[in-house]
């Protein structure tokens, strides 16, 4: 590909993710879940028919996959590597200004600030403080690039991860992955994956309100221990007051 074709198709990409409504969907999508045109519409707060012609332009651009049942249609993410795209853009942009208005709203950002979904891993400050953990003990090297070290490899197994099921994935282990609220990398990739998915069995996760996860009391005192750091450490942040709108 010549490198005039790379810049054409690299600026067709960027003009998908350029509108708001349609980046927004892809933000949405991160949770990792599929959802109809009319749940992203509502998501959007834009028409039916508005949700469906940005959804066709991202299916076409290679960004998302449909799947259909009987008269539903729904949307997901194409893959691992688009949602990674996605969550390094808003790594990259400007911060988000903090809520204001209502406990309601400073409440939901401060839990999705916290710990949620970054498609299929654990990101928030939750997640990147299980990766600085795993880092500081050895259990991921950062020397010659993120590997898993046979450290790493003993814990994952004594937690239930099958671990050749990982060595053998197409997909790679391990892989820093931009956090946008913490600027900070947490861990993505097949690892990253299988954590969240034996936290969330071992009843130490829950589901949230949209993508973010709550760390139950039992969670906080058994990942604490697994990763050796003070329980403390573990706490969430309290929501910020309001703001009153008055000057």
């Amino acid at each position: 590909m010549s490198g005039g074709t790379e810049g054409r198709v690299m600026a067709e990409l960027a003009a998908l993710l350029a509108d708001g409504t349609r980046a927004g969907i892809c933000v949405a999508l991160l949770d990792g879940r599929a959802w109809t045109a009319g749940e992203l519409a509502r998501r959007a707060g834009v028409a039916a028919s508005t949700a469906s012609d940005h959804l066709t332009r991202l299916v076409h651009g290679g960004l998302l996959v449909e799947e259909r049942q009987g008269r539903h249609r729904y949307v997901r993410l194409a893959g691992p590597s688009v949602a990674q795209l996605i969550e390094d853009l808003a790594g990259h942009a400007p911060a988000p200004p903090a809520p204001v208005g209502s406990l309601r709203a400073a409440t939901v950002s401060a839990a999705l600030a916290y710990a949620r979904t970054c498609y299929d891993h654990l990101a928030g400050r939750l997640g990147v403080l299980m990766y600085d953990a795993l880092v500081a003990d050895g259990r991921l090297d950062r020397s010659s690039g993120l590997t898993v070290t046979a450290e790493g490899w003993a814990w994952a197994a004594e937690l239930g991860v099958s671990v050749d099921a990982l060595r053998t994935a197409r997909r790679a282990v391990v892989r820093d992955c931009l956090d946008w609220t913490e600027r900070r990398p947490h861990l993505a990739g097949a690892l990253g994956a299988a954590l969240r998915v034996r936290f969330t069995e071992r009843g130490w996760l829950t589901a949230g309100a949209g993508r973010a996860v709550r760390l139950t009391p039992a969670g906080r005192t058994a990942l604490a221990e697994t990763l050796g750091v003070p329980a403390s450490a573990l706490a969430p942040t309290p929501p910020p007051a309001p703001a009153s709108g008055r000057a």
